[in-house]
């Protein structure tokens, strides 16, 4: 056992700050003297004394063997990993990372439809051929699930080829799949099981929350540590567990996709988090669950509203249903956001989810619950219900009609919207966030993905991943 109480990075971060000398350096601003005026007045001027490069006292993230190598390891014991990276380009260049270090070109992987951006990024990059599945759908609530066992079985008897297998666990709203018996039938065929976790590192240190995918028996999972625990933004870790893994193959690829510039304040932010997660986070996860429980348990109590209650759900990531009181989500979010102080971090056609982590109080659900209270007051009209209803895209089977690397790289052409239908998308479309494309490069664009992508924009969705993000245009491949 190792002493979680050490933090080894962030002391000898500590140290180097304090350190009297003539910087001859990187960055340009020399430890704060060179800064910006309006940007000092801002931060202070401390910080940009941890912003240092990689000094000898500082170790190298891509070869550690110092202080980055030992906190690597704390934080490996304390999620419960046999190795961990961290990663300062956020958790997509982890899971670029993971495709790359298990497939190659024409590989096939199989993979949910609603996954981040960030996956199909590591399609184009590794040449590899993706097997959607669809997730499950709740065409009650219009909210897509995971996948289930029984379509990861079906997909591997069909391609017995395949790669390997990735899952996102939890989903965007907090949803769970069977992740233990999705490990055991990809372990049948002696592949390894990849977790996009980015919205779970919070798993492993409450047993009222959902198993971590380590716990289930994923072989490698990327986890996003700034999104639900102490740590800077883009600042995240890749653990892997096993004999399924390369780990010199994961090493190489993050060489590949990770800044060769890393900010040790991002890094000293994940020493800190998971010391802080390694000594306190039960308990701090039990006032976490507490405070979420008050806001579902109120937030059910007013009239129009309803909170998604399911099993295998996180029960600290709350959607709350405003389709009831005639509003968008979309709506919904701008009215609680100018007027009312309450920011959520996701709003979609009928719903607003909001994350509820360590750094909430219980004057933050205070201040929600009396922000929807007053949502459904009437003071702010209401909308049409009816004519906002459409369900989740659901894309069709056997859509890709050539690999996302080869379209990507595909030469290309810009048409009027009206006249792609039927041709091959070479853009990542999305509506953000969650971040999940309806179209990318590869696919054969349908009528359907075009009139929900136009329908997210009159709601007030905005769309990302496309050179026009008013959907005027697409790029398509052109044809010969």
């Amino acid at each position: 056992m190792l002493n979680q109480n050490q933090t080894p990075l962030l002391d000898a971060l500590k140290a180097c700050t304090t350190h009297a000398h003539a910087p001859f350096y990187t960055p340009g601003h020399k430890r704060g003297e060179g800064i910006a005026q309006p940007l000092a007045d801002l931060f202070g001027t401390k910080v940009f004394r941890a912003d240092l490069t990689e000094l000898a006292d500082l170790d190298n993230l891509f070869a550690p063997q110092g202080v980055i190598q030992a906190a690597q390891k704390l934080a490996a014991e304390a999620f419960g990993a046999a190795q961990t990276w961290f990663l300062v380009n956020g958790s997509t260049c982890g899971i670029e990372a993971a495709i790359l270090a298990t497939c190659g070109t024409g590989d096939k992987i199989i993979l949910p439809r609603n996954v981040h951006s960030s996956v199909i990024s590591g399609l184009i990059l590794s040449g590899a051929i993706p097997i959607f599945l669809n997730p499950e759908y709740d065409s009650v609530l219009d909210i897509a699930h995971s996948i289930t066992p029984e379509a990861v079985q079906v997909a591997l008897q069909k391609h017995p080829d395949a790669k390997a297998v990735l899952v996102v666990y939890p989903t965007y709203y907090g949803v769970c799949g069977n992740l233990q018996a999705i490990a055991h039938i990809t372990h049948q065929y002696h592949i390894p099981l990849l977790v996009d976790e980015a919205h779970g590192a919070h798993f492993a240190f409450h047993p009222d929350l959902p198993p971590s995918a380590l716990a289930t028996g994923a072989d490698l999972t990327v986890q996003s540590t700034h999104k639900v625990l102490g740590a800077m933004t883009q600042a995240s870790m890749l653990h892997v567990q096993g004999h399924r893994i390369d780990i010199d193959r994961v090493s190489k690829a993050l060489q590949l996709v990770q800044s060769t510039s890393p900010s040790y304040i991002l890094l000293a932010s994940l020493d800190a988090a998971r010391q802080q997660m390694a000594l306190h986070g039960k308990a701090l996860m039990s006032r976490t669950l507490s405070l979420a429980d008050i806001a579902r348990r109120r937030i059910s109590e007013i009239p129009g509203l309803s909170v998604l209650q399911m099993p295998n759900l996180d029960p600290t990531r709350l959607t709350v249903t405003v389709f009831g009181l005639g509003f968008t989500g979309f709506a919904a979010e701008e009215i609680l956001d100018e007027k009312l102080g309450v920011t959520a971090e996701l709003a979609s056609l009928q719903h607003l989810t909001f994350i509820i982590s360590l750094g909430n109080t219980a004057s933050d659900i205070e201040q929600l619950v009396q922000g929807l209270m007053r949502l459904g007051s009437g003071e702010w009209g209401v909308g049409s219900g009816e004519s906002m209803r459409k369900g989740f895209f659901v894309w069709d089977d056997n859509l890709g009609c050539v690999s996302p690397r080869e379209a990507f790289f595909a030469v290309s052409e810009i048409l009027p919207l009206s006249q792609t239908s039927d041709r091959i998308c070479t853009e990542i479309v999305c509506p953000y966030p969650p971040g999940i494309p309806i179209l990318m490069p590869g696919e054969l664009i349908t009528p359907g993905a075009l009139e929900y992508l136009q329908q997210v924009l009159s709601m007030g969705g905005l769309i990302s991943g496309c050179a026009d993000t008013s959907l005027q245009t697409l790029k398509v491949v052109r044809n010969s």
